[in-house]
């Protein structure tokens, strides 16, 4: 079952994505050939090893002293350690592909984190490519190099010293590397494999050397000026005055930069050993059984350098005193012995070092290019070798190395490594954390001793780190993260990874739910939560954009019924239309969920929607619908701004409008029940008419008309109807693209009765209720009179009254409506909306017809108006 990771029966990818993914071009099976040793632990030792292991150890012992270097071997492990923790986690849940820790990244959190992380890992591995090559350069020069002040040396120090001479030995030796990696990993695994054998025998000499070579003393020549300074390094072998002496921290100055150490700068030297953790990581797309072997060999790697770094800080401050250690960087060669080993041994780690991190970057790039993350910028580095090798993505890596390479000298390019690194173990501890705390069933990864804690202690440290080594580079380091991902999350197309945010979202909202207790609601804190009825989008995009002013920051539910028969169909109707219904969502940029739903009447279906829509409580408290007259829907989504091109408008699979002629889905009497539906389960309703003529662009205005004008006997302007009208109406007022709105208030009165003393109350009710508002009075003598002289005939033909008018129902002629109309639209000839007092629907049903047609002839030609019904109280005085 080796080669099962990668069977074609495991469909899902790392961090619980349950999508197929496409076919994509790369590396064959057949190319994953490395276990765990050669394809983890060597590439892993060896890279934190490096330069640091034969040229730095002692330049951070000697400078720290043995407690703060203790002390920052710490402090490096347990902030590796805890990214080590994540990285085993997230590579146990699921199939790993080619990029390490970018793959891990993206699929947990995403293409936008991926991405930015992505490049920043890239760049890591790319300047500590270079770093090693600057230190097998320093290496070879302090050798072989002419010394300095001197125009000649002995027979084997023939190399000039200069800039571009050490760039050109750079440039050399990054030329192997690249032949190397570009023969593929295979041979970079032997190659490794034979270096590792090689550093492990000069480890075993250095430490035999301690106890073999007596005391020694070393002659060093330091630059002083335009000049040189000779002094002595003294190799004492293990005695208690020096172990004394190397105790506690002296930070001078540097001899090849002339800068001040500190803790900070030394640290940053040091945790240069630590940052090839991901060495293996790198090689997660060669690797025969990545999931197994990336957390066996990474752990084991780590604890091995760990213990040697220790071992061997204790032996050097017991046996060399702190001339040796600070200025003399390749004093091991010196105390060795057979010193051509120590030679040896720098040479093999540092050049592997800089084939892992030069071979780790190219499998980074080729990942970001295969998941088109920057698009035909990278599109190059797709290709691959008959055998796998993505042997474009080795060449731009090893160009990006070379440009580095300029920087000339180590210790300047070693705090930028050491952030971008820093950096990268944060935001896999941030996956991680994300992933634990999303609480996905998917995320169950093999290895289990890792948990939220450890997570935050790992970002927690390596944040803390990166502004202790260089806060100004820390700072353009994370801006420049942000930037990209910023950039990636407007630009990157989207994936079928699955994103963390989702599953966070989800938690959150799911816990927050729970504590949305509807027995705590209060009138003060009341907001419209709208359910809008639609029955074809195409006729009712003006309207859809003008609830979403109005819901002001409330649920919003686009319901919608298909009238149909489950029992007759072969599948659920509904699932091809719910993509059509979330990109029109999104194109018209509205904050709303989409409920759809089958029934065998549009009234049940209606029905349905107000009793399940939302969640806890989060449920619609208002339904808007369409008015219903005989004008012919139009098509207005085509003409849309949002699908000018036509080409988004192809997309959605919505029905052409109704024609004139077309037989109707509903009957008036249906209609109106709806509305009486929602009355009976305590829902404010609104009627929305003319919306097709809704022109949002022009100067807004609303006016409101609180009066019942189908009740003009009950002329009452604070009853809970009226008060909601004039409620949504603020509402809609307080939303930003309606502020600049004038909002005019429309006082019906008879001449004679007290107008003065009504608009006082009414603006004392405006005061309190925190409206801001114009009173208009409208004298409607000539109107009103329509009504009371109805009344009168009313009265005196009973018995014809009683057969038109059964019941409660109030006599309203159509004179007196039509003259309201008219008075309205003299009033108020055109403004952007209308809100008017809508009343109860009546008790019989035999009037539903009657109560219809009253409200078209009062709407009559009035532009966008909104008919309010409200059942519930929504004002408050209080504070």
């Amino acid at each position: 079952m080796a080669g099962s990771e990668r069977s074609p029966l495991l469909t899902y990818r790392l961090c619980s994505s349950t999508s197929v993914e496409e076919p994509r071009p790369g590396p064959a099976p057949g190319s994953r050939k490395l276990r765990t040793f050669l394809g983890v632990v060597v590439p892993t030792l060896l890279s934190m090893f490096s330069v640091v292991l034969f040229l730095r150890l002692g330049f951070v012992v000697g400078q720290a002293g043995l407690y703060e270097a203790l002390g920052m071997f710490v402090v490096a492990y347990v902030i590796i350690g805890m990214t080590v923790l994540s990285v085993c986690a997230i590579s146990t849940n699921g199939a790993l592909d080619a990029g390490g820790a970018y793959y891990m990244i993206s699929r947990a959190l995403g293409p936008e984190f991926g991405g930015s992380i992505g490049i920043m890992f890239f760049l890591a591995n790319v300047c500590g490519s270079a770093l090693y090559i600057l230190g097998l350069v320093e290496a070879i020069i302090d050798i072989f190099g002419v010394p300095l002040g001197q125009t000649m040396g002995s027979s084997f120090q023939v190399l000039p010293r200069s800039y571009w001479y050490e760039l050109l030995y750079g440039t050399a030796l990054l030329l192997v590397c690249l032949l190397v990696c570009l023969v593929g990993a295979s041979i970079y695994a032997k190659a490794t494999f034979l270096i590792f054998l090689i550093v492990m025998l000069v480890l075993v000499t250095v430490f035999v050397s301690f106890f073999a070579v007596g005391p020694t003393v070393v002659p060093l020549l330091l630059p002083e000026g335009n000049g040189s300074l000779a002094v002595n390094g003294t190799f004492t072998g293990f005695r208690l005055d020096t172990l004394r002496g190397n105790l506690a921290a002296a930070y001078s100055v540097d001899y090849t930069t002339g800068r001040l150490m500190s803790f900070s700068t030394v640290f940053a030297v040091m945790f240069n050993g630590c940052t090839g953790i991901m060495a293996g990581s790198n090689m997660s797309g060669d690797l025969k059984r990545p999931s197994y072997s990336i957390p066996r060999g990474t752990i084991a790697a780590v604890l091995f350098t760990y213990l040697i770094y220790n071992l061997l800080a204790i032996t050097l401050c017991c046996t060399c005193d702190r001339i040796l250690l600070q200025k003399d960087y390749g004093f091991l060669r010196d105390i060795n012995v057979w010193p051509p080993f120590v030679i040896i041994g720098i040479y093999s780690s540092t050049l592997s070092a800089s084939m892992s991190n030069l071979i780790g970057a190219s499998r980074i790039l080729y990942a970001l290019a295969k998941d088109d993350i920057f698009g035909r910028a990278l599109a190059p580095a797709k290709r691959t070798s008959r055998g796998g090798n993505p042997w474009v993505a080795v060449i731009l890596s090893w160009v990006v190395v070379q440009l580095v390479l300029f920087s000339g000298k180590l210790n300047t390019i070693a705090a930028i490594v050491t952030i971008f690194f820093l950096l990268v173990y944060a935001t896999v501890d941030l996956a991680c954390l994300a992933l634990e705390w999303a609480s996905a069933p998917n995320f169950r990864p093999t290895f289990q001793y890792f948990t939220w804690h450890t997570c935050v202690l790992g970002i927690l440290g390596c944040g803390v780190m990166m502004f202790l080594i260089s806060p100004i580079y820390a700072s353009a380091s994370v801006a420049f993260m942000l930037l990209l991902l910023l950039a990636l999350h407007y630009l990157s197309p989207s994936s079928s990874w699955g994103y963390i945010s989702q599953a966070l979202i989800f938690h959150q909202v799911r816990k927050y739910l729970l504590m949305l207790d509807v027995r705590k609601e209060h009138v003060k804190f009341w907001r419209p939560q709208m359910l809008l009825m639609v029955q074809n989008p195409r006729s009712s995009v003006q309207l859809i954009s003008f609830i979403n002013d109005l819901k002001k920051s409330g649920l919003y539910v686009l319901g919608h019924v298909e009238l149909a028969e489950l029992d007759s169909l072969p599948s659920d109707p509904l699932q091809p239309q719910a993509d059509s219904w979330l990109l029109l969502v999104d194109r018209l940029n509205i904050k709303a969920f989409v409920n759809l739903t089958l029934a065998d009447s549009l009234r049940h279906g209606v029905q349905q929607l107000l009793f399940i829509s939302g969640l806890g409580g989060m449920r619609p408290n208002t339904i808007v619908l369409g008015f219903y007259d005989g004008a012919a829907p139009r098509d207005g989504l085509a003409q849309h701004p949002a699908f000018e091109g036509g080409e988004e408008a192809a997309q959605l699979i919505f029905p052409p409008v109704r024609g004139a002629a077309a037989p109707r889905r509903l009957s008036p009497q249906e209609y109106v029940a709806v509305v009486a539906d929602a009355v009976k389960m305590l829902r404010n309703v609104m009627l929305a008419r003319s919306f097709e003529h809704f022109d949002k662009a022009r100067a807004p205005s609303i006016d409101v008309w609180p009066l019942n004008l189908l009740r003009p006997d009950s002329a009452r302007y604070a009853d809970t109807c009226s008060l909601f009208l004039l409620q949504m109406a603020c509402v809609l007022s307080m939303v930003r693209s309606w502020r600049h709105a004038q909002l005019r208030l429309f006082l019906c009165v008879e001449t004679g009765a007290r107008t003065r003393g009504q608009e006082d109350k009414l603006r004392q009710l405006l005061k309190e209720l925190r409206i801001q508002a114009a009173i208009r009075m409208v004298p409607w003598d000539a109107v009103v009179a329509l009504h009371w002289q109805k009344q009168q005939e009313q009265r005196a033909r009973p018995a014809e009254a009683a057969m038109n008018f059964p019941g409660n129902a109030t006599c309203i002629s159509d004179e007196y409506l039509k003259a309201a109309n008219r008075l309205i639209l003299e009033q108020s000839p055109s403004p952007t909306i209308r809100f008017l007092y809508l009343p109860r629907p009546p008790a019989d049903t035999n009037l539903y017809p009657s109560y219809l047609h009253q409200l078209e002839l009062l709407t009559r030609d009035l532009g966008p108006t909104l008919l309010v019904h409200g059942v519930s109280a929504v004002t408050s005085t209080e504070l």
